[in-house]
């Protein structure tokens, strides 16, 4: 065991100095738990039990008002792990990975790894596709022998799937389908994904306690993410009639529909992927019923409470070992959730409810352990922070502030103002919100990414709108205010070149598919005009097919068979492309995602047996 009580001490003393590199510094046990927003005890929910978190946060520092920079996963957890702004990891969507855009990013583990520490991961820590080796002295480990749907729910997936094919749904929407949002698992803990991996982080944190090195021991839950399976006795903690519901399950009142967009609606399409609410009605018709409000909320808390006793098992393990003196402890959800507010359920806008998220950290020794902090603050500043508290440089790039003086108990404030954004495309241009959350207000900027203009304002008064449920940035009485928190903005961050560097990146991506392609002979785009589509005619030796979007918006891309049906091959977004083997003669049909239809091309025999067909921007 590497604890000594006497460095211990000296540490609680001097690791607030700078003089820990002279002793033992602490180790960092790092907590993320995906789709986590504030409902959780500590933050004053009474209707959960999630007595383990809220242990933790009454030993350390809960942030009550900590924003993510993006409310979305990949960006979100890029941002954080960087200590950069999505603005400068150039990353705001779930497609990007990493490394392609900054690969001389120094995650916050791997600078630990370069001052001496050993850095694992296990779970979800980075978005689940790119789990980025060179943070982790380990491949990052996920749990082996676990189950997801029961046996029964993967059937009723199979023949839901069979039943949607015979219906006519693309294939791609087919693809997509999930199995139903909730499940209650009859089984034990250990087979479950969070449950098995939280064993294995146990185990590794008993063999990280014997070696040389402090360790930085990373723990990512998939829950409370949908769908909600976990083992049935935690939804037994809960009468589901007596779950509190949303009180403003409405869109915010006079809110532009940039806002939540006419693709994404706000997050909301991420539901219908299940297949017990693939036929959900969007926000702009109605809320769900409040048997499917009260069915999902109780597989949130349930997820909650899973989760918190997995918490739970890691801090006591911390106890069993002694480590609890020399480890900082560090919780956090990667942005909020909508549990039916203003109609929605799921992520990705720039209001409150997205965009705020628990924090909490323990420190050993700090003076304001066991408080709360009304501190506005961000997840950017989590990488600094923990750099201070183990007496690392911090890295030039890292664009956060620490937070150790409110850790210290010298400061109750870092900053004045805590901010987001999101991306939007909306009636077929891209756009960038820009939120600002001060004291008082959330003020949002809609900025049209090509132009830089600013089409459209939000101003929520938290003083009397805590729920954002009136936009008043219209009202002639606010504009010298407006003119105030547009300044405080750009003064404080800087302002994004024109045009916007996603739209770059967007063409960048469309020129280099093109450049790979630009030898081929190009196939005819034939855009619609009302006709009917011909009929494919397949024959002769097949051609490999490159399409190409050149659009601004994401497509779909249909075969048209000899009987006049069409077969989704899946979609393509601005700038992607596909090689597609089909014969002269087969007719390919351009769809938009709401399936309006753009154009077909009639794939042509070719010398080289090899054509493009660039999908072009919608007129």
């Amino acid at each position: 065991m590497r604890n000594m009580l006497i460095a211990v001490v000296l540490l609680t003393k001097l690791s607030f100095t700078g003089l820990a590199d002279e002793i033992q510094r602490p180790n960092v046990l790092f907590i993320a738990i995906d789709d986590l927003r504030n409902e959780l005890g500590c933050y004053g929910v009474e209707a959960i039990q999630s007595p383990h978190i809220d242990e933790l946060a009454a030993s350390g520092v809960a942030f009550r008002r900590a924003y993510c920079q993006q409310a979305v996963c990949n960006p979100s957890r890029v941002s954080l792990m960087t200590g950069m702004r999505p603005d400068s990891t150039r990353v705001w969507d779930l497609i990007t990975e990493m490394r392609s855009v900054i690969p001389d990013a120094v995650t916050v583990p791997q600078h630990f790894r370069s001052h001496g520490y050993r850095a694992v991961a296990y779970g979800k820590i980075f978005h689940n596709p790119f789990p980025d080796a060179a943070s982790w002295d380990e491949p990052t480990h996920n749990p082996q022998g676990v189950i997801s749907y029961s046996e029964d729910n993967r059937l009723r997936l199979a023949e839901y799937r069979k039943q949607m094919k015979k219906d006519g749904r693309p294939q791609s929407v087919i693809a997509r389908m999930r199995g139903p949002a909730t499940e209650v698992q009859q089984q034990p803990e250990t087979k479950n994904y969070d449950g098995k991996q939280t064993r294995d982080a146990l185990e590794k944190m008993t063999e990280l306690a014997r070696g040389e090195k402090p360790f930085f021991l990373a723990v990512g839950y998939i829950r409370p993410h949908l769908p909600f399976i976990v083992p049935q006795p935690y939804w037994e903690l809960y009468n589901r009639d007596q779950i509190p519901l949303a009180t403003n399950s409405f869109l915010p009142r006079d809110s532009p529909a940039v806002a939540f967009g006419n693709r994404s609606l706000g997050g909301f399409y991420e539901i219908r992927a299940y297949m017990d609410y693939a036929d959900a009605p969007s926000p702009f018709e109605r809320p769900l019923s409040v048997h499917q409000q009260r069915e999902l909320k109780h597989g949130y808390y349930a997820s909650v409470s899973f989760i918190d006793a997995q918490v739970g098992l890691l801090l006591q393990q911390l106890e069993s070992l002694d480590l609890h003196q020399n480890t900082i402890v560090v919780l956090w959800g990667d942005h909020g959730w909508k549990l039916g507010e203003h109609g929605a359920w799921c992520k990705q806008t720039n209001y409150e409810i997205d965009t705020r998220a628990p924090l909490m950290i323990r420190a050993p020794g700090a003076k304001a352990n066991g408080t709360m902090s009304n501190a506005l603050v961000e997840f950017v500043d989590i990488y600094p922070t923990l750099c201070e508290l183990a007496a690392l440089p911090v890295p030039e790039s890292v664009e956060g502030t620490s937070l150790v003086p409110i850790l210290k108990g010298e400061s109750s404030s870092v900053k004045e103002a805590a901010y987001s954004q999101f991306p939007r495309t909306h009636e077929g241009r891209e756009y960038m919100g820009y939120a600002m959350r001060t004291d008082r207000y959330r003020y949002i900027e809609w900025q049209d990414q090509t132009t830089g203009s600013v089409t459209a304002q939000e101003l929520y008064d938290h003083s009397n709108d805590p729920d954002e449920n009136q936009n008043i940035a219209g009202r002639p009485e606010h504009e010298g205010l407006l003119t105030l928190l547009s300044e405080q903005m750009w003064k404080e961050r800087p302002r994004p070149p024109v045009p916007h560097p996603f739209v770059t990146l967007r063409n960048t991506r469309t020129a280099a598919a093109r450049r790979s392609a630009a030898d081929l002979p190009a196939l005819a785009w034939v855009p619609h005009e009302g006709m009917s589509l011909p009929v494919s005619r397949p024959a002769g030796i097949p051609q490999a097919v490159t399409f190409i979007n050149a659009g601004r918006e994401t497509i779909e891309l249909f075969w048209r068979s000899q009987k006049d049906t069409e077969e989704s091959y899946g979609t393509l977004v601005p700038g992607d492309r596909k090689v597609i083997r089909s014969r002269p003669g087969a007719v390919w049909a351009i769809r938009t995602e709401q399936n309006q239809l753009l154009g077909h091309f009639l794939v042509e025999e070719r010398p080289q047996n090899a054509a493009r067909a660039i999908i072009p921007e919608k007129r």
